[in-house]
């Protein structure tokens, strides 16, 4: 699914989804195709400014599977920072980040073709202050590794819980502000 309610390619869309979304809703933070996880999703147009563009960061969380085994040294370059390419083509440097490995979360949704028994892999859990465009993506494949499964499970105290894909669980704004750790406008 796209994160966005309209798009000129024949793709699944917010809009699909079995909810009654409020006049002007839109997604903050959007997800790639090939990603899964949390999403969010407000009529509040500061909330995105507050949320991305503000000078206090926000952390969002991610559990991400990786094609081969991870070493602990690569490991401790993600929570360095590394240089990896921005979309103009030169060398960004990512900011410290949060990085353990974890084991394979338990009912876990299908998502595409499953690695191979044969092939090892690692589950990772990152945790940034920041999110350029693909960012993790580009953090693991800058260490040789391919990112098979992306899945965003928090931001600040917001998390993904139990929903399922395709879910909603609606909040009110108190609630929202208090858990994404903003002040209320």
């Amino acid at each position: 699914m796209v994160s966005q309610f309209v798009s000129s390619h024949d793709v699944r869309l917010l809009k699909d989804l079995d909810f009654e979304f409020p006049v002007g809703t839109h997604a903050i933070g959007r997800l790639d195709q090939n990603s899964e996880g949390l999403l969010l999703l407000t009529t509040n147009k500061k909330i995105t400014r507050l949320l991305f563009q503000a000078d206090e960061p926000h952390e969002r969380t991610y559990l991400v599977q990786v094609v081969y085994a991870m070493s602990e040294s690569d490991l401790d370059k993600l929570r360095a920072g590394l240089g990896i390419s921005s979309k103009r083509g030169t060398e960004w440097q990512t900011k410290p980040c949060k990085a353990k490995f974890v084991p394979k979360p338990e009912n876990l949704w299908q998502a595409g073709e499953e690695i191979p028994e044969f092939v090892p892999s690692s589950w990772i859990e990152l945790s940034l202050v920041e999110g350029k465009f693909h960012q993790v993506r580009k953090m693991v494949r800058a260490l040789n590794y391919r990112c098979r499964r992306l899945i965003r499970t928090s931001i600040e105290d917001l998390t993904l819980d139990n929903l399922l894909p395709g879910e909603v669980k609606e909040i009110n704004e108190k609630e929202f502000f208090k858990r994404l750790k903003l002040k209320e406008i």
